[in-house]
């Protein structure tokens, strides 16, 4: 059969078979997940550069607030648009949460030794920690918090 002749049954089976289907369904959700992310990023950053400049609290008190802002603000939109789970939400939040404070350890660290030890602007360290906490954290949710 060829694939003007295919009836869309026919196609949604290939795609099955060929895997297809999966691939452009964890394209589909990889691409929501980087969204919803920029949506935390935006979040935490802004939540961040007020507490910090504004508030006048310590980079490592608004780092903590800032990041928890955005980690819960992602469970949410990541629960329902990204990975379609709504049932044991308080055990997915506590495991999300958990690979939150991965990034929160890591941006940690990055703020230690580039702000105190080298001088950097902990503005700068904390957009520039932003993406590989992503990154990380996407790996460990889809795995383990919406499995």
């Amino acid at each position: 059969m060829t694939a003007p002749d295919m009836t869309t049954e026919d196609m949604v089976r290939a795609d099955v078979r060929t895997g297809t289907g999966a691939r452009t369904r964890d394209l589909r959700q990889l691409i929501t997940y980087a969204l919803v992310g920029g949506s935390g990023v935006l979040l935490d950053l802004g939540a961040f550069l007020l507490l910090y400049n504004v508030a006048g609290l310590h980079e490592q008190v608004a780092n903590v607030l800032s990041t928890s802002l955005g980690i819960t603000n992602n469970f949410v939109l990541n629960a329902l648009f990204t990975f379609g789970k709504r049932d044991r939400l308080l055990l997915r939040y506590v495991r999300f949460y958990a690979v939150g404070l991965t990034g929160i350890a890591l941006t940690f660290v990055l703020l230690a030794v580039l702000s105190r030890g080298l001088g950097v602007d902990p503005n700068l360290v904390k957009a520039g920690s932003l993406p590989l906490v992503l990154v990380f954290q996407f790996a460990l949710n889809r795995k383990w918090s919406f499995a």
